[in-house]
This record gives C-alpha cells, structure tokens and sequence, in this order.
C-alpha cells in the first residue's frame, strides 16, 4: 500500500478508474440493475442496448435532455474498451451477435459501492462464531497425534449427549431473533459472494487461454517445447490453491443428494418468522443453480483451452506435411536441372533402393465416356402455373431452444431421457423436432445412444392425429468434472 503502487491502481486500474469516472453514477446504478441484482452472467448487444437507452430515456425526462446526449451503444463500446475494460464484449462460439458481460474489476467496485449504504442488519456474533468453527476445524483436521484427536471427539461426543439429555427434559435451546436474523443475512452474503469469485476465476483461465492463443500465434519453434509450456501454466492454475479449492466446490454442487439438502435447507430457513420479517429475495431459493450455470460457463472456458491446444496439434501437423512436399518439389526440381549435365563421380547414394511394381491386371479396364444426347430442338416456354406453396412450407426447427431446455431439465437431475423430456415438453413441430433432438445427441458427448434398449414417443400432429415414432434409448446427461478435466 505504498504511494506508487496507489498511483498506479488509480491510473491503470478499472475498479479505479469506475470510482472516478464521470458518470460513474449512471454507469454503476446501470450495471447493478442489469447484471447483478437479478444475476445474469452474459446478455447479447441488442437486449443490452434497449435496456440502457430506456434508462437514459427516464433520466434525460427526469434531468433534462441535453444529459448523457450520446447513443447507448456508443456507451456500450465506450465501456467495453481497452482504455475502461468495465465491460467485457465477446462472440460465444455458437453465434455472430456480440455479446457483453461484467468484468470482475467492475463487481468489486459495485460490491464495494454497495457496501457503503445503510445495511439492514449489522452482526458479528455470528462472524464470531464462524471465527472459532473455522479455526478448530483447521487445527482439528491438522492434528497429526491420533491420541489427541481422539480426545477432542470424545469430548464433542460428551457434549452432544449431554444437549440429547437436556433436550429429553424439556429444556430445547432456541435461536432468539436477532441471532436468526444475523446467520441468515451472513449466509445470503456468503452465497451472493461466490458468484462473484466465479466471474474471477473464470477471468483467471480466460487470462490463460489468451495467453495460449498469443504463444501460438507468435511461436515458430518445435511444438513439444511449446506443449510443455502450456500444459504447465495450465497445471499451475489447476493444482494451484484457487484451482482445488475450485474443482473441490465443483464436485461438492454437483451432488444431486447435496444439491436437495441446500434446497431445502434455504426453503425452511426462508420460512422462519424472524427471517420472513427482514423480506429476503426470494431468488435465494435457487442461487445453487446460479452457482451452477456460473460454474458451467468457468468449466466451457477450460474446455476451450483444450479446443485451441488441439487445433493446434492439427495445424502443426499440416503445416509439417506442406513442407515435407515442398521440399520433395524442390529434390524433383534439382534433379531436372542436372538431367542434362550429369556430375561425375557418385551422384546420389541411395540405402536399400526397392523398385516400383505395377502388374498388369492391376490396371482398370479401359471405360469409354459417356456420350451425352444432345437435342437441338427449341422448346416453347409452358402457359401452366407451377404452385410455390411448398417452397415456403418449410419447417424450421430452433435447436438452440431445445438445447436450453436440456440445460433446464438437468438443473435439477443428473440425467433424462429423451421420452421423459418429450413428456414434460410436448413436441410442437412433430417429427422434425425429434429429430432435431437426435441431431443433438449425436453431436453431444454428454449423451448416450443405446441400441439394444427402445422408447416410444408419441405426439399429436396439427391434424389432431396421434403419431408415434419408436427409437434407440436416448439419455442427455451433465458433463462431470473429471471428464472435463480429461478433455
């Protein structure tokens, strides 16, 4: 916290320069509205830009209208260059439409900023409390004399039967309010927090996959040496304390038993009269599903890595061939210049010369071509009406809607089957879309095919009419971490 380390933050960095902007009041109130209270990860420039210049619209009504004069999208790309870096605009890998999103400099600032207001409540028994739990677990799970631990849990066991026998009696010890109140509001800001090391996170392995992306693009090397780096850095960040403590909290969400006891842990918390009085949000309900569409979009970044890491190798390769045929261009190229001037002595010397043999009924049979017809005979254009009905009725079927209701369905299960998912979700475009659905399974390495197993589907058609289809059993299901690892 020295005074040129301040100055350089105040100058480079863009929490920094958020503070001090000039409409540092439109821009944050802006961004928290959008991206943070409701928690969105990522929304395409168009939504984007309707949505700040309605906000401008009410502002210029209630200040004037020479306020903030210019276009929102210019706005928009004001924020998201290199000079404010407040947001971040991107291509996702399936879509030409730009998209924008926070980056983690911008929700410090806003955190911070919101930490400035009046809180509801202020606690620190509870902060307290979690002090002491934190440290004696931490000596508890350290201790390496067994004779010691053991000590420790005979006397929690103790305590424990003496709370049974207490309870037995009557004597049941409650929470007052205020101590209710203080938990819950500390675990809710808990909760929001992890949404946010996730965007930092995520910005760490985005930082790498850039990196990667210049270190190939600039690398003329072997490309072992450049494989070496990479895995490297790459395992740095993994096996680093942040990337455990990561892939340990993966592992932990993606447990569907785990995943039903937080649920119905924040519903009951949520239902205590001491809590119902401080009004929470009820999107708390599922901010475990946040953490885990969150969490999807730092694993997909990883798997991107692992994507440009491979069309690397693949491009190394061609380029390795191009130059084998090069340089076999450039032999046959010197031994057609010499042809006519022969050097003496040894030319070339060959190890284990082995002639070319072509046998005779290895050759094809000489087939004549084909002799077209031609007719020369002119043809008068036709008086008949040839209908166009059928060039426009044709069906189209979004397979971006149907991926985002397999995405749905398995928020809250680990797996579906693709005639529990017709059930739940009828089919509206017959049987097109199922074979959309099948498209989709194929593509997708989450799914899986049986053929020995069948399904039937059934569905009612624009006619009314009820049709079936029977098929191999499909199942969508999530990509575990240990197969993105792996990938």
């Amino acid at each position: 916290m020295d005074y040129h380390s301040l100055e350089t933050l105040r100058q480079q960095h863009p929490a920094w320069r958020l503070l001090k902007a000039d409409h540092a009041a439109l821009i944050v109130s802006f961004l928290h509205r959008t991206y943070i209270a409701p928690n969105i990860r990522s929304l395409p420039q168009p939504e984007l830009a309707s949505k700040l210049e309605d906000a401008l619209f009410h502002l210029r009504r209630e200040l004037g209208q020479t306020m903030f004069p210019r276009a929102s999208q210019a706005y928009l790309d004001d924020w998201a260059s290199d000079e404010h870096g407040w947001l971040r605009k991107y291509y996702p890998p399936e879509g030409d439409e730009p998209h924008y999103d926070i980056t983690p400099a911008t929700e410090k600032a806003i955190g911070w900023l919101d930490s400035l207001g009046r809180r509801q409540f202020v606690g620190t028994s509870s902060r307290l409390t979690t002090v002491f739990e934190l440290l004696r677990r931490l000596i508890e799970s350290t201790e390496t004399d067994a004779a010691t631990r053991i000590t420790e849990l005979e006397r929690r066991r103790a305590e424990i039967d003496a709370e049974i026998m207490r309870i037995r009696g009557g004597d049941i010890p409650l929470l007052d309010a205020a101590d209710a109140k203080e938990r819950f509001l500390h675990a809710a800001g808990m909760a929001r927090a992890l949404l946010s090391d996730f965007r930092e996170v995520e910005q760490n392995f985005r930082d790498l996959d850039r990196g990667v992306r210049e270190q190939i693009a600039t690398f003329s090397g072997e490309k072992g040496a450049l494989l070496d780096q990479i895995f490297g850095d790459r395992d740095a960040i993994v096996d680093s304390d942040e990337g455990k403590s990561f892939r340990a909290f993966w592992d932990f969400l993606m447990s569907p038993a785990r995943q039903e006891e937080l649920s119905e842990l924040l519903g009951r918390a949520l239902e205590l009269a001491p809590v119902r009085d401080l009004r929470p949000d009820r999107r708390l309900l599922r901010i475990h599903y946040d953490w885990l569409e969150a969490g999807e979009v730092t694993q997909r970044t990883v798997a991107r890595l692992s994507e440009q890491l491979r069309r690397f190798i693949d491009d190394k390769a061609f380029l390795e061939n191009r130059r084998i045929m090069q340089i076999l261009r450039e032999i046959e190229a010197g031994a057609l210049r010499v042809r006519g001037d022969m050097p003496a002595g040894d030319f070339i010397e060959l190890d284990e010369p082995a002639p070319a043999v072509a046998l005779a009924m290895e050759r094809p049979l000489f087939t004549p071509p084909a002799k077209p017809m031609l007719d020369g005979r002119l043809t008068d254009d036709g008086d008949e009406v040839v209908p166009a009905d059928a060039l426009f009725g044709q069906i189209y079927v979004d397979k971006g809607r149907l991926k985002a209701r397999i995405r749905q369905a398995l928020q809250t299960r680990a797996q579906i089957s693709l005639s529990e998912l017709v059930a739940a979700e009828p089919l509206e475009q017959g049987l097109a879309e199922l074979i959309a659905y099948l498209s989709l399974a194929a593509d997708d390495a989450r799914a899986v095919i049986d053929d020995q197993h069948k399904q039937t589907i059934e569905w009612t058609d624009k006619e009314g009419q009820r049709r079936q289809a029977t098929l191999p059993l499909v199942i969508f299901g999530r990509l575990q971490s240990a197969q993105l690892e792996r990938a």
